[in-house]
């Protein structure tokens, strides 16, 4: 019979400029298939990628193209010790620009979490393994947007492009 031993809260530094997308596969190949889903989605997107193993080897299999990146993605895969979970590392790029692609990968089982935000990941472990059981994006709300916030989101919308 398993026992949680800990719980673990992991931090996730979050290089200037770029975006982190914590997520669970369940197979190797989740590792080519983001490579180039990644390349064939945004041109001169800049990203490491990182992913667990949970069996055979159990290694930390990687790819990229930023090597910063990759250092880092490699980094904190070690630090969350999660088999079948994978980190990415973005810049010249918006979650938004893939977040769905990758949803679409076969391997690819559920999103933690795509932000630039500090970003927590919550970890617990048994006497199997270590698992992740959630993700804190950001801060709490402060309060509730009232008339000027409301105009303000729609604006900034519309000025970066993602609404007309």
């Amino acid at each position: 019979m398993s026992s949680i031993i800990k719980f673990d809260v992991i931090d996730v530094p979050i290089p200037h400029g770029s975006n982190v997308i914590i997520g669970q596969s369940h197979f190797i190949k989740t590792v080519e298939d983001l490579y180039e889903v990644l390349v064939s989605h945004v041109p001169g997107i800049k990203f490491g990628f990182a992913f667990n193993e949970a069996s055979g080897k159990r290694l930390i299999r990687y790819e990229g193209n930023d090597e910063e990146l990759v250092k880092y993605a490699i980094d904190v895969a070690k630090r969350i010790g999660a088999g079948h979970i994978f980190v990415l590392y973005i810049r010249n790029a918006w979650p938004i620009n893939i977040v769905n692609a990758i949803k679409g990968v076969q391997e690819v089982l559920k999103i933690y979490t795509a932000t630039a935000n500090p970003l927590q990941v919550i970890v617990v472990e048994t006497n199997q393994g270590r698992g992740v059981i959630g993700v804190v994006d950001g801060y709490t709300p402060l309060g509730v947007e009232d008339d000027e916030g409301r105009r303000e989101r729609y604006e900034f919308l519309r000025r970066i492009g993602y609404k007309k």
